[in-house]
């Protein structure tokens, strides 16, 4: 378990084990804040977030519904990438 934003995170994934907690927290913002889920990848050496929601969470849509995940990370970043998920508890 980890602290960002002032919420609690647990990582539930890390495929190349590549999670640095002192890189998220340079990049995390308020923005995430909504969204129960974070998803990191890296493309060309660069940590890119993205947010992703339960259904039940207000903010939902078709772009960021947790279902997505692996189709987002097989559609928008690099084959075979580094990634992690973390899901706000």
């Amino acid at each position: 378990m980890m602290t960002l934003l002032e919420q609690e995170y647990k990582l539930i994934k890390d495929k190349g084990e590549c999670f640095d907690i002192e890189e998220v927290t340079q990049l995390v913002t308020d923005y995430f804040k909504d969204y129960d889920y974070i998803v990191g990848d890296y493309a060309y050496s660069k940590l890119r977030l993205k947010g992703f929601t339960k259904k039940e969470n207000k903010i939902n849509n078709s772009i960021n519904d947790y279902q997505k995940i692996d189709k987002y990370i097989e559609e928008n970043c690099a084959y075979g990438c580094k990634y992690f998920i973390l899901e706000k508890k």
